[in-house]
C-alpha cells in the first residue's frame, strides 16, 4: 500500500513537473514571438520581452525575477520597466509581505492595444503633423502665375497632412482611453471584409 502511494505521489509530481515545463515553454515561445513582432515596429527587444513575459504569465514579477528569467542586467531591467510604465502598459504593484517593487502588465487585451495605439500616435504621427505645419508655412499659397513646383509641393504636403489628420481623428475616436471603440471598429471592419458581395457566392 505504501509503495502504491509512493508511486502515485511520484506520478503526480512527474505530471506536475511536466506541466510546469510545458507552461514555461509556452511562455518562452510567446515572449520570442512577441519580441520578434515588436522589433518590426522599431521597439527594443528587451522592452518587448519584459512586456511579453509580464503579460503572458499574468502575475506580478519583481526586477530580480525578470533579470533571472530573461538574463538581462539590472540597469537594463530598470530602464525597460520605466519605459513600459511610461507607455502605460505596465504598472507598479505591491505584494503583501514583500518590500520589493513588483510590476504587472495590463491584462485587458483591448485596453493594452488602445494604449499602444495612442502612444504610437503621440510619439510618431503628432510630431510629424507639427513638422508639416511648420514646413507648410515655408511654402505659402501662390497665384496662377506662381511657380508650378511650389503648387505641386503644397499639394503633396496638404495630402499627407489630410491623411495624418484623419488618422489622428480616428485614433481619438476609436482608441479613447475609456471606450470600446477600437473593438467595435475592428469587428465592423472584419464583417465588411468577410461579407460577400451581392450576387456573388461566398465560395467565389
Amino acid at each position: 500500500m505504501a509503495t502504491a502511494r509512493a508511486n502515485s505521489d511520484g506520478g503526480s509530481d512527474g505530471e506536475r513537473q511536466r506541466a510546469e515545463r510545458q507552461l514555461a515553454e509556452a511562455h518562452d515561445q510567446f515572449v520570442e514571438s512577441w519580441s520578434r513582432m515588436a522589433s518590426e515596429w522599431g521597439i527594443s527587444r528587451t522592452m518587448a520581452e519584459v512586456h511579453a513575459l509580464l503579460f503572458v504569465t499574468g502575475e506580478p514579477m519583481n526586477a530580480d525575477e525578470l533579470m533571472e528569467r530573461l538574463e538581462i542586467s539590472r540597469g537594463n531591467a530598470s530602464m525597460t520597466l520605466r519605459s513600459l510604465m511610461d507607455w502605460g502598459v505596465v504598472s507598479r504593484v505591491r505584494v503583501r509581505g514583500d518590500r520589493k517593487d513588483y510590476f504587472q502588465a495590463e491584462q485587458d487585451v483591448w485596453s493594452m492595444f488602445r494604449q499602444i495605439a495612442r502612444e504610437r500616435m503621440k510619439r510618431e504621427v503628432e510630431p510629424l503633423l507639427a513638422s508639416l505645419g511648420e514646413i507648410r508655412t515655408l511654402t505659402p499659397e501662390v497665384g496662377k502665375s506662381g511657380a508650378e513646383e511650389i503648387r505641386a509641393l503644397n499639394q503633396r504636403l496638404d495630402d499627407v497632412q489630410e491623411v495624418l489628420t484623419l488618422l489622428t481623428t480616428l485614433s481619438d475616436r476609436f482608441a479613447g482611453p475609456g471606450g470600446s471603440g477600437l473593438r467595435t471598429a475592428l469587428k465592423l471592419l472584419a464583417k465588411t471584409v468577410r461579407a460577400p458581395k451581392k450576387g456573388v457566392k461566398a465560395s467565389d
